[in-house]
């Protein structure tokens, strides 16, 4: 297969992510470059990976919302179903690990869904501990994932307290150090992670990703 070829069935893909074309429409896009051999490699860096940066520069424009970004994680999730039996797992290593999850005595994942699937489409491995996560299982995983990068998700201003929870059991642990620390949700401030010690508050899962981008490029 040409060059040509494979570069315009990847653009066709980017394409069909950052106009949110569609489950469907993506997916065939997708099984079709894997009919056609090109490499997971190339699927998720030139045409996945494309259409979704596309769809995050839009959402920060104001082009795009809430709804469709929630939706992008709905096509991403299918995708990443799809794509992972091809994948060679430093396709999925290669950035870093991601530990994720939603503090203890909160119960909603959506955001952190988002931003979950588009660092593993972005190279990152991503270790999701679910929601209502108690600090002592926090700094277990962070133990044993050897994680570089804990994310933390709360949307209730009452769960904000279990950031510093986190954080003192981290440090009680001594992996506070090795690990960096970002929050995110609704209730989550840069006033508020600054105060608690955080290495960064993400105001949404665009920022977030860049955020842990920049970090792992600085290692």
């Amino acid at each position: 297969m040409s060059d040509a070829a494979i570069s315009g069935i990847l653009q066709e893909i980017s394409r069909s992510i950052s106009d949110l074309q569609g489950i469907p429409q993506v997916k065939k896009l997708v099984d079709k470059a894997l009919k056609q051999k090109i490499a997971v490699e190339e699927i998720v860096e030139k045409g996945l990976k494309r259409g979704l940066d596309e769809v995050g520069s839009r959402y920060e424009k104001g082009e795009y919302f809430l709804s469709e970004l929630l939706y992008a994680g709905e096509i991403m999730t299918s995708l990443f179903d799809v794509l992972k039996p091809h994948m060679k797992q430093d396709v999925i290593d290669r950035k870093g690990t991601i530990l994720l999850g939603t503090v203890k005595g909160d119960m909603h994942n959506i955001g952190k869904n988002i931003f979950g699937m588009m660092a593993q489409f972005s190279g990152f491995r991503v270790c999701d501990l679910g929601v209502d996560v108690d600090s002592k299982t926090f700094v277990e995983e962070a133990k044993r994932t050897g994680a570089d990068i804990l994310g933390m998700s709360t949307l209730l201003t009452s769960t904000l307290p279990e950031v510093k929870v986190v954080l003192d059991r981290l440090k009680e642990a001594g992996v506070r150090g090795s690990i960096k620390v970002i929050i995110g949700g609704n209730a989550v401030t840069k006033q508020f992670g600054e105060e608690v010690g955080v290495d960064a508050a993400a105001l949404d899962a665009v920022e977030g990703l860049e955020i842990c981008k920049r970090w792992m490029a600085e290692k």
